[in-house]
């Protein structure tokens, strides 16, 4: 078989979230959407189910994907529901739901539901993604308490700069949401993976960890967890080819790298098909047999080529680390002009194995 392999340790997925619950403190919500980040939800639930909260998912297949594998903890539509029939479905798999707009609030006022839902109010507190404006959401808590329709009411938002510690917009955004919220009873949920790292007043009564679960941070310095972390996915391939160019040789296609001395290439079974950024620049480094090969010549589809020159011992069958324990996702991220969340859920055709 084709030797791309995603391996996938649970241990170091059950460390994040207990890295991450101890700084948060409160509950925290395990955020397995993007099919868990490119990780694969079923397997990454059922790794966390007797330590986590609950886990959040963006919407209602994903919940019911890991409703049917067993999962029993409490899961939250991160996107709520999308039309008025979905609300059986909410009920159904006793799922709880995010309500960001009018027309999910009018759903919930004309709804049946044989017992009241679980509802997490949504402020918009100027990211402007989703969410009730600061003038609208009063009114919609007290339609949802007025409604008999919920049992209890989460008051939520989300930051849009909470990754830049030195920003002052999560500051005011924590400012407007208490503002807002004052006089309204229940519980609170405001701190994503950044500001579990950054901001302490967003830690409340629930957090929600995503990144951070899978070992990655949002930030170029990861504060106070730092080294805490560890990446639970470590994508590896082998060498199946090995040439030898002299100096002035192009590799790949367009010719946009020469070699600039005698250069022993090796060829790599990876491509942007498997989910490797292709805007990679710059000699992005990969690992092999503990030492450090930086890749050569523009990607292609299945294969890449990276430079052996200066390591004599790797050849045909060397494993090399693409990211993981040495090469970290979020530096290739950085090489690829990207983040760590898009290359970790882009992640295809390799072959996941589970520890």
């Amino acid at each position: 078989m084709r030797p791309l392999v995603a391996t996938i340790r649970t241990d170091n997925l059950r460390h994040n979230y207990q890295q991450a619950k101890r700084l948060h403190g409160g509950k925290v919500l395990a955020v397995l959407k993007a099919n868990a980040y490119g990780h694969h939800a079923v397997p990454c639930a059922q790794a966390l189910q007797d330590i986590a909260d609950g886990f959040a998912v963006a919407c209602l297949e994903e919940a019911i994907q890991l409703r049917d594998a067993g999962i029993e903890l409490p899961i939250l539509l991160l996107e709520g529901v999308f039309e008025a029939a979905e609300l059986q479905e909410v009920e159904q798999y006793d799922l709880w739901q995010v309500v960001q707009s009018e027309l999910q609030l009018q759903m919930i006022e004309a709804a049946t539901p044989a017992k009241p839902y679980q509802v997490w109010l949504m402020l918009d507190s100027r990211m402007h993604r989703e969410g009730f404006l600061p003038e609208d959401y009063s009114m919609a808590w007290r339609r949802l308490q007025a409604s008999g329709k919920v049992a209890s009411i989460v008051k939520t938002t989300h930051f849009a700069r909470a990754d830049e510690p030195g920003e002052q917009m999560t500051q005011r955004q924590i400012e407007l949401f208490d503002y807002t919220v004052r006089g309204l009873p229940g519980e609170v949920s405001l701190a994503n993976s950044a500001a579990i790292l950054c901001h302490l007043a967003a830690r409340r009564d629930w957090g929600r960890v995503g990144i951070l679960l899978y070992g990655a941070t949002p930030l170029a310095n990861c504060l106070e967890l730092g080294s805490a972390l560890r990446p639970v996915m470590r994508l590896t391939t082998r060498v199946f080819a090995v040439r030898e160019l002299a100096a002035g040789e192009p590799i790949g296609y367009g010719d946009d790298f020469v070699t600039s001395r005698p250069t022993r290439v090796g060829l790599i079974a990876c491509g942007y098909a498997d989910g490797y950024p292709r805007s990679i620049v710059g000699g992005c480094a990969v690992q092999i047999h503990g030492q450090r090969a930086r890749i050569i010549g523009r990607l292609s589809m299945d294969m890449m080529t990276v430079d052996l020159t200066d390591l004599p011992s790797a050849g045909i069958g060397s494993e090399v680390e693409l990211w993981g324990d040495d090469v970290a996702v979020s530096e290739v991220a950085a090489c690829a002009g990207t983040i760590s969340y898009e290359l970790l859920c882009n992640v295809k055709r390799a072959h996941f194995r589970f520890e």
